[in-house]
This record gives structure tokens, sequence and C-alpha cells, in this order.
């Protein structure tokens, strides 16, 4: 008797049927989804950056530098730009962990469905994240490649940005999951956005020193994971490493994905109990 021929590679899914772990099999569901919506991800996520990168550090930097350019007389564009590659995908995780989860959990009941398989709700809750993190490496990567066309590296070391804005976008990605995981409906989001995600991206050292804060603003800034991520990417690469500033850095970014991820836990299977 002959033995059935193994299913054709097509039809195993993006990681060709090894996906052992209950967590790859969401990761795997997410991939297949942007397989074939791939053209709006990637337009969504890089567009709004690349248009900041264009008029910010090289519209407004003309003006910047005829006065003596950034912190350090450093070319605006080399200031800005490792900025953005972290705001970029904070923003895009920021967002795929509202609407899209919540769409999980209440519109398209997914997360439901999902759990009369073997997936538990953390398995849900760590695919998405794996997902959320595919995505911002990927931005990553792109929007990195624009920066160094664009001239804007100024060290070797500025590659590793890459990876610094992969964990500040899971340093907001876990806690808002966390978070989405206790909504019934997206209305919190519109408050989170306006009142917390937008005014970080302005006032977390993006574009300029938070020096230039007001002193009452400016411990709420070294509070937040945003300010660590973009002085540490920034530091990397301009080639300025400041050993103990920098673990002060990743270890504020570390601790913000580590408890929105045991956060996330609990609302996760609170929400999901049968």
């Amino acid at each position: 008797m002959v033995a059935p021929a193994s299913p054709p590679a097509a039809r195993r899914g993006p990681l060709g049927g090894l996906a052992s772990h209950p967590s790859l099999r969401v990761l795997e569901h997410d991939l297949l989804v942007f397989r074939r919506g791939w053209h709006s991800y990637m337009l969504s996520g890089l567009s709004q950056p690349f248009l900041y990168l264009i008029s910010m550090g090289i519209g407004l930097g003309l003006y910047v530098n005829r006065n003596g350019g950034a912190p350090d007389g450093v070319p605006y564009l080399n200031y800005v730009a490792p900025a953005l590659l972290v705001t970029q995908a904070m923003m895009a995780a920021s967002f795929e962990s509202a609407w899209p989860i919540m769409s999980k959990f209440v519109w398209e009941k997914t997360y439901l469905a999902a759990l009369n398989t073997p997936l538990g709700a953390t398995n849900l809750l760590v695919g998405d994240l794996m997902w959320i993190s595919f995505r911002a490496v990927l931005l990553s990567v792109l929007f990195f490649a624009a920066i160094l066309a664009l001239g804007a590296v100024s060290s070797p070391l500025a590659v590793l940005s890459i990876p610094v804005a992969v964990l500040t976008a899971m340093a907001f990605a876990a806690p808002i999951m966390a978070f989405t995981a206790t909504q019934k409906t997206d209305q919190p989001f519109n408050v989170l956005f306006r009142f917390g995600i937008t005014p970080l991206f302005l006032f977390s050292g993006t574009f300029f020193p938070i020096d230039r804060l007001p002193l009452f603003l400016q411990p709420l800034a070294w509070a937040t994971p945003l300010y660590h991520g973009v002085s540490l990417a920034r530091g990397l690469s301009l080639g300025r490493v400041e050993p103990l500033a920098d673990l002060v850095h990743l270890a504020v970014l570390g601790a913000f994905a580590a408890t929105g991820l045991v956060a996330g836990r609990i609302t996760f299977r609170r929400r999901l109990a049968l």
C-alpha cells in the first residue's frame, strides 16, 4: 500500500506546517491575514512616519541647521530620524493592540472561536504579541533602509536601533492589549490615543530635547517608555554609547513589556473564562 503524499508546501501556511506550539498557530493565522492585505499594512505603517521624516527632518531641518543644528551641532535629520524609527514602531504597535484586538473579542469574536481549539487565553495573547513584534520588525527594517538612503545614519551602531524600536513597540503593545481585554467598546481608545499616545509622540524627545519642556513636565517624559526608546536609539544612531544610561533605558522598556505581559495574561484569562 502506497503511503499518502504529504500536502503541498503551499497548503501548510506561512510557517510551513511547523508551528507546533499553540502560540505559533496564532501567529500563523495573523500571517495568513497579512499575506492577503500586506499592501495596506505597509502603507498605513510607513506613510505617516516617512512624511514626518521628510517634512521635519529635511524641511524644518534646513532652518534648524542654519542656526547650529540639533544639540551638539548634529544635523537635524540625523537627530530626528532614529526617534521617528522608534515612534513609528510604537504607533503601529499601539494601534494593532487596540482596535484589531477589540475586534477579536467583540466584533468578529475570533478569540471565542479559537477557544474551541486547543488554544488557551495565554496562547492567544502571546501569539498576537508575536505578530505585533513581527510587524514592528518589518516596518523598522524598511524605515531604517529609508533613513540609510537619506544619509541620516552617523554610526554602524545605528542598526541596533531596530531591536530598540521593536522592544519599545512591545513596551506599549503588551500593556495596551491588557487594557483592551478589559473593555467592551472602543470608546476608551479615542481618549488613550488623543491624550496619551499622541502627546507622547510629540513630547518624549522625538523632535526636541525634553529639557526644553517646562520643569513640571520633564519627570513625566522620563517615566514614559517612549522617551527611553528614543534616547537609546538616538544614542546608538549617533554613536554615543553611555553604558549606565543605556542599561537604564533597556530596563525601563523591559519592565513595561514584562508588566504588560503579566497583566495581559490575567485580563485575557478573565475575559475569555467560559
